[in-house]
Formats: structure tokens, sequence, C-alpha cells
């Protein structure tokens, strides 16, 4: 990736993320102040996820101008792993609220209510499932513009806090037409619990992988298998091996050529090969191309 495009995806992530701060921020206050107002425990427990929601957005922010950097002499393949590390941080964030609502909902099930929430309440969690659906929509498309997978996990981020907020809708809307049905709110909230959990797996589970020197996906391995099969002068190729890096794949295989070639003739179908799979290949940052003769042409 050139230089020009590292700073694109450095402003792209930067604005998207941005933007979902400053919501987080508008929406904290805002849900603080109806929720205090409405006297509604669950508004005001929903400011503070917002609160939180903040948190992810700082490590984003902090972590795309480390993840897009060049590569260099300390970190020959780049820096791809600062974003894996992002990536896990807001997935395990994810997990601790998913349990705290799970908790939370569970313990105070049989709690009775001393007071009944004002219909203000409603704008609150009302507000924030409109916005956060909107920032999550913004987000994903960034995410996969830039692929990247912590910008991603951002983008579900935003979603889950737009699905707590539904708990808390139902709960005011219930509890103000009739009191004995604000148990509604904890049934709800364990639901999204398990939801929001569930989303976290998906964000951790592949980067969980990629620690563990996972391949690329079957898919990334067709789409390098059909470019080496239209590419010429390769009798045959094998031995592809891959790693993920963030986002990126680190590749190496080796192919088979007319033994009679020369070392230059060798070396220019190498590159060309590494810059086929780098230019046309599923974000691929680095090939090593091993060459073999084709046993068939020796004598």
């Amino acid at each position: 990736m050139n230089s020009s495009s590292i700073s694109q995806n450095q402003k792209s992530v930067k604005k998207i993320t941005w933007l979902g701060l400053f919501v987080n921020l508008l929406l904290t206050v805002f849900k603080l102040i109806v929720g205090l107002i409405g006297q509604s425990q669950a508004v005001v427990a929903d400011a503070f996820h917002s609160l939180s929601d903040m948190a992810t957005d700082i490590a984003v922010l902090f972590g795309v101008r480390y993840w897009e950097a060049p590569a260099d002499q300390d970190h020959p393949y780049g820096h791809h792993r600062i974003q894996t590390l992002i990536t896990l941080s807001i997935g395990l964030a994810l997990v601790v609220i998913a349990l705290g609502i799970g908790y939370n909902a569970l313990v105070t099930l049989r709690e009775k209510h001393l007071s009944q929430p004002g219909w203000i309440a409603l704008s609150g969690p009302l507000l924030s499932i409109i916005l956060k659906e909107f920032i999550y929509r913004r987000t994903v498309r960034i995410g996969l513009a830039t692929k990247s997978p912590a910008v991603m996990a951002n983008a579900w981020h935003h979603r889950s806090d737009g699905l707590s907020s539904i708990p808390a809708l139902i709960a005011v809307m219930l509890s103000a037409l009739n009191p004995a049905w604000g148990y509604f709110d904890h049934i709800g909230a364990a639901a999204v619990s398990i939801f929001i959990l569930k989303i976290s797996w998906d964000i951790i589970k592949p980067e969980l992988q990629e620690l563990t020197e996972h391949a690329a996906s079957q898919r990334e391995i067709e789409q390098i298998s059909r470019i080496m099969e239209n590419m010429d002068d390769i009798r045959s190729y094998h031995k592809i091996r891959t790693r993920k890096m963030g986002s990126a794949i680190l590749l190496d295989l080796h192919i088979q050529v007319d033994s009679h070639m020369t070392v230059l003739q060798g070396h220019e179908i190498s590159k060309k090969v590494k810059n086929e799979l780098i230019e046309n290949g599923p974000n691929i940052i680095d090939v090593v191309v091993h060459l073999e003769p084709d046993d068939n042409m020796i004598s």
C-alpha cells in the first residue's frame, strides 16, 4: 500500500471515529439529563453505557496512526498487529458490557420500582437507537473500504449500544403505562446481552485465529489459485501458505518453470507473480516466491 493510500485510510478512519465520539458524547449528556428528569434508572444506566463507548473510539483514534504506518527496520512486515490488539480490546469491551447488562438484569429482576418513569425519558433511548444505527452504517462503510477489522468492530460496538437502548425504551414505555410491567425491562436487557455476546465472539474469534498463525480463508485461497492459473510461463504451482496480519495476508508459494530458463528470466517471472498477487489478490501485502525447475523438463 502506497503512502497516499495509507494517508487517505487514516483520514477516513479518523473522520468517522471522531463523528462516533461526538455522537457518544451527545447521547451521554442527553440520556443523563432526560433520565434524571424522567426518573428512569434504565435510561441513566444507558447514558453510562454510551460514556463507556467513547473508550473504544479513543482506542481506534490512537491506534490508526500506528497500524497504518509503513514498515520499518523494527517491523519489516508493517504494524498490522496493532490493529489486531485494538480489535481484541473492542471485542473484550463488548463482553464486559454484555455481562454487565445481563448480570444487572438478572439480579434486579424482582426489584420493585419506587417511582414511575416519565414519558420524557423515552426520548433518550429513542434518539440513541436512531443515531447509533446511522453511525453504525457509516462506520461499516468505512471499515469495508479500508479493510479494517478494528473499524468494523467499532461499528458493531455502535450497534450494540443502539440495541442496548431497546430494553430501556421498552422499560420506560411499559413502566409509564403500568408500573407493574417494569420486569419487562430486565427480560429484554438479558436478551440483548446474549446478542452482544454473540457479536463479541464474532469479533474476537478471527483475531485469536490470527494470533495463532491461522491461514487465510478458503475463499481467499481460491482467489489466489485463480490468479495463479491465469499466469503465463508457469508450469505449475504448489505449497501455498498464508497467514493473516491484521486485515492483510502474508503469502509464500512454490512455482515451477522451464528448467532451461536463465536466472534472470526466472527472476522476472517471480517478480511478475508477486506483483500480480499484490495488485489483484485478497489484500496481500507480501509474497515470497520459491522458484523450482519443472521436473518433467529435466533430461
